[in-house]
């Protein structure tokens, strides 16, 4: 999506002064589940445009070639693309309500009023709820900050939350990630004489709100063009807003962290804005400042000073900052992020480890017993999957659906089932509109809510066959993306190239993840000059193009008595080599396959 950029905009203009470093994108996690034998698809030579384009833009030819197979020119957009910077945020004046949301926040920090901060348990709701808790303090606000919980039986605002609400006696809410859909609770406080400001990004239902003010892009009179900001970039759009009104001059840099977090964490899109805000982020992850974040990253075996990428919170930060919400208690997450004292904080990551070990061992149980299942009824064979288990966490269905999804390639729905009634999860592959199919299921559900990419259902249970049936049904009406056949890459590695240089450019296309892929280069015909079991996992020597190339294979060890010496074909993602150094690069492999 195209956003308007205004350099130094209001609300903004704080931290578009001064540029966060950009970190170098090192040490993130390598990706399994490559094939020994799959069927490599050649993207051929870079062409005459893809080779003026690296002249124009300094580039290597690998990633000129990348980038113009993407439909990008040598022109301001690409530039900005390859370095974006604060200053080029989205004018946020045509936001719906942002002022009249910042009015009322800082009415209430000047007279001192009760402040309610109300987020949802995952880490967006998190990362959101510590950003407006700590910068509202320090801006002198009275602030009580509360979260969601899964034992509460309901999405976001549900009656018990709203009656933990009311007994901390706010006369102001604000929800963050959520409330869009909390019509029948906003109402009830409203009644009660609280004022609700509702700062949330999932997808608006039709009939009003009753707030007083309700911040989500995705409103129909919203007139900001960019509607991929997860909440925890709203909440920091709101707080420059609220921080010009109170003529303060908090830094509101070092929150970015929070919003690199959250937004990866959220799947939210890594284009725009939110490209901006996270390659800022995770310059400020970098510095370490946060002491819940170092702990947290140590026991992650992440060293944040070697630089972190939006795969490492994907990977690393975000599963475990989302596991204690998931197991039930989502406050020792919050209250992670909200430490300054050392020895505090490392005592909380080590209370987030401990629950991410646990919600592991959970997801490993759940999982085999839901492939088993399918495998048994057939469910493969539909369009679309769902499975529903008496006793499946309700709080690890979401992971166990993504992971049926990567295994089949098909929209699933994963449903933890409480004696009648269940709630559940739903993931499907690139290009799935689940909302819109979870629309056609309507009847079936008792509720639903959340984003084109991933959702949740609360059903009853004798409406499971039926929901199958219905979700079925949507997917055979929806056309899905084909799914690649054989191994895909975005260009070949140009032999004029030196591997150091291109993994270099390759890092100028990071953050990576949703709407922003990580690319994958092709080294074709390349000579193994060692290939070793290395505990399970593949690690080979290649000689290409008269540079050697070190990669490694996630669990494809068995591979190397038939790759030594031989002629291979390689797909992955290229990297330097950080435990190495200087100009060493190395592949993940994604896809390997012998030569023909």
């Amino acid at each position: 999506m195209t956003s308007t950029a205004t350099p130094a905009v209001d609300g903004w203009k704080e931290l578009a002064e001064r540029e966060t470093p950009t970190p170098a994108s090192h040490g993130a996690r390598g990706d399994a589940g490559a094939l020994g034998e799959a069927r490599i698809a050649d993207p051929g030579e870079a062409s005459a445009d893809a080779l003026a384009m690296a002249r124009a833009l300094g580039l290597s030819i690998t990633v000129a070639d990348i980038l113009h197979r993407a439909g990008r020119a040598p022109d301001e957009a690409t530039r900005r693309f390859l370095d974006p910077r604060l200053s080029h945020l989205t004018s946020p004046d045509a936001m719906a309500d942002r002022d009249a949301s910042a009015e009322r926040i800082a009415r209430a920090v000047r007279a001192g009023e009760r402040i309610v901060v109300f987020g949802d348990y995952d880490c967006d709701g998190v990362t959101s709820t510590a950003i407006m808790t700590d910068a509202l303090r320090a801006l002198s606000g009275q602030v009580t900050p509360l979260l969601a919980t899964r034992a509460e039986g309901s999405y976001g605002l549900s009656a018990p939350a709203l009656e933990r609400v009311r007994r901390a006696s706010p006369t102001l809410l604000i929800t963050c990630d959520c409330g869009s859909s909390d019509h029948e609770r906003l109402a009830a406080a409203r009644a009660a004489g609280i004022d609700c400001v509702v700062i949330d990004h999932h997808l608006v239902p039709e009939e009003p709100l009753p707030a007083l003010a309700f911040l989500n892009p995705h409103r129909a009179d919203c007139g900001f063009p960019y509607k991929g900001l997860a909440s925890c970039g709203l909440a920091l759009s709101v707080l420059a807003a609220v921080r010009k009104k109170l003529g303060s001059s908090l830094d509101l840099r070092p929150y970015l962290d929070l919003v690199a977090i959250g937004t990866v964490a959220d799947v939210a899109p890594l284009t725009g804005d939110n490209r901006a805000l996270v390659r800022a982020g995770l310059g400020v992850l970098q510095a370490g400042a946060r002491p819940g974040l170092r702990a947290l990253a140590a026991l992650a075996n992440l060293d944040l000073g070697r630089g972190a990428s939006a795969e490492d919170i994907a990977f690393r930060i975000a599963p475990r900052l989302n596991a204690p919400g998931r197991l039930g208690d989502p406050d020792v997450s919050l209250s992670l992020l909200l430490e300054r004292d050392s020895v505090t904080a490392s005592a909380l990551a080590a209370t987030v480890e401990q629950a991410q070990m646990k919600r592991r061992a959970i997801q490993d149980e759940m999982l085999a017993s839901a492939l088993a299942e399918i495998e048994r009824a057939g469910f493969d064979r539909d369009p679309a999957i769902v499975i529903a288990r008496q006793g499946f966490h309700p709080g690890v269905v979401g992971i166990v659906a993504g992971r049926i999804t990567a295994r089949y390639g098909k929209p699933t729905i994963v449903i933890g089932l409480e004696g009648e009634k269940g709630r559940g999860s739903v993931r499907g592959p690139a290009g799935a509109r689940l909302h819109d199919a979870l629309g056609r299921c309507r009847a079936e559900l008792v509720g639903f809510g959340g984003h084109q990419a991933a959702a949740g259902v609360e059903v009853r249970a004798d409406r499971v066959e039926a929901l199958r049936a219905a979700w079925c049904d949507a997917f055979r009406e929806q056309d899905l993306p084909p799914a690649a056949a054989g191994a895909t890459a975005h260009a070949r590695l140009d032999d004029r190239d030196d591997p150091a240089v291109v993994a270099r450019d390759l890092e100028r296309l990071e953050p990576c993840g949703e709407g922003n892929r990580p690319a994958h280069v092709l080294v074709p015909g390349a000579a193994v000059r060692s290939a070793r079991n290395l505990k399970g996992h593949l690690k080979l020597a290649l000689s290409f193009a008269r540079r050697e190339i070190a990669c490694f294979g996630v669990e494809l060890g068995e591979l190397a008595p038939r790759l030594a010496g031989g002629r291979v074909d390689v797909v992955g993602r290229l990297r330097r080599d950080a435990w190495r150094g200087g100009d060493a690069v190395e592949i993940r492999i994604e896809h390997i396959a012998a030569s023909r």
